[in-house]
């Protein structure tokens, strides 16, 4: 199991972006969270196996119909353990 922090840019944003990688994410047995950022970047906590991650990260680099990637950045992080993957509304706080 592996933990990555992936930040993705372009217009991700009102694309149904978060739906459908919470989609991809539960067909891949990916546990984590999806966000939407204040600076118009989507966030993504994921863990999973290698092969899952990368199809994962795939993924990012396509997004759905309307979206357009620009850059998708991508840290490996600790394991948080999460026990299913989230669509996050906002950041509380």
């Amino acid at each position: 199991m592996k933990h990555l922090n992936i930040t993705i840019s372009g217009k991700v944003q009102g694309v149904s972006f978060r739906a459908a990688t919470k989609a991809i994410a539960d067909q891949l047995s990916i546990k984590g969270l999806i966000i939407n950022q204040p600076d118009g970047t989507v966030y993504i906590e994921a863990e999973g196996d290698s092969f899952s991650l990368n199809y994962m990260i795939e993924w990012c680099n396509e997004g759905p119909d309307k979206a357009v990637i620009e850059k998708v950045e991508v840290v490996e992080g600790e394991l948080k353990n999460y026990r299913n993957f989230e669509v996050v509304k906002r950041i509380a706080g």
